[in-house]
């Protein structure tokens, strides 16, 4: 994958307002998948009880990681937009860690990018949510 590819992907990320304000950051990016960590943030509690983070910024993390993925696809133009997201939660992510987002772009049309992604925290055996999206393939 060439260097510019992967500057596009990295610059795209940080120009999004959610992504600065969720404080995400690219651990990897790569041929057609992405590795995103979000930080744990009272701020972004959804419950007070339980301090667990609320899904919306899980929602945001895996959007972003899964539109990555689909930017760094060898075979495609360097913007997209997504058109579907379904998110699975599995459990409320562990106070005080970060969560991160992995996710791959495993099928392309020419129109569409198909994308899989799984977010965790600590532990990686108990997904806290997976999601499979669909977004447009742009120039």
């Amino acid at each position: 994958m060439s260097q510019d590819k992967i500057e596009i992907a990295r610059k795209f990320i940080q120009a999004i307002p959610h992504a600065r304000a969720l404080s995400m950051d690219v651990v990897a990016i790569g041929e057609g998948e992405a590795t995103i960590r979000m930080p744990y943030d009272p701020r972004l509690i959804g419950d007070p009880e339980t301090g667990v983070i609320h899904g919306g910024a899980v929602s945001t993390l895996m959007d972003t990681c899964g539109g990555a993925a689909a930017m760094s696809h060898p075979s495609l133009p360097s913007t997209t937009a997504t058109l579907d997201l379904r998110i699975d939660y599995m459990r409320g992510a562990t106070p005080g860690q970060a969560i991160t987002a992995h996710a791959v772009c495993y099928h392309v049309t020419r129109s569409v990018a198909f994308v899989r992604a799984t977010a965790f925290d600590d532990d990686r055996e108990r997904p806290v949510a997976t999601a499979t999206g669909a977004f447009t393939v742009g120039n």
